[in-house]
């Protein structure tokens, strides 16, 4: 199923990956291990955020990307299933 991964980093946590250089080999090891189909950073409520789309195969799958984030940064997460326009099209159709 694809799903929209919202990581909002807490940013003390952040601050602190960023200045020992370990934010990004936080960021590479999930991302390496979800094969993200878009991946895109930006600021939301005043906090560092990763909006990202991946196929998520088993609910089960869900610690393994969210912990490093938790435990690491002390991120909130949300995951949210999303379709593109042709996932869109197709549901219309079961009308």
């Amino acid at each position: 199923m694809r799903v929209l991964l919202t990581v909002q980093m807490d940013t003390e946590k952040a601050n602190k990956a960023i200045a020992d250089n370990t934010l990004g080999q936080t960021m590479k090891s999930v991302l390496d291990r979800i094969k993200p189909e878009a991946a895109y950073f930006g600021a939301q409520d005043g906090m560092r955020t990763g909006y990202i789309v991946f196929d998520l195969k088993e609910p089960s799958d869900i610690p393994s990307f969210a912990e490093p984030f938790f435990q690491e940064l002390g991120a909130k997460l949300a995951v949210m299933p999303v379709m593109n326009f042709d996932d869109v099209q197709a549901g219309l159709q079961k009308l």
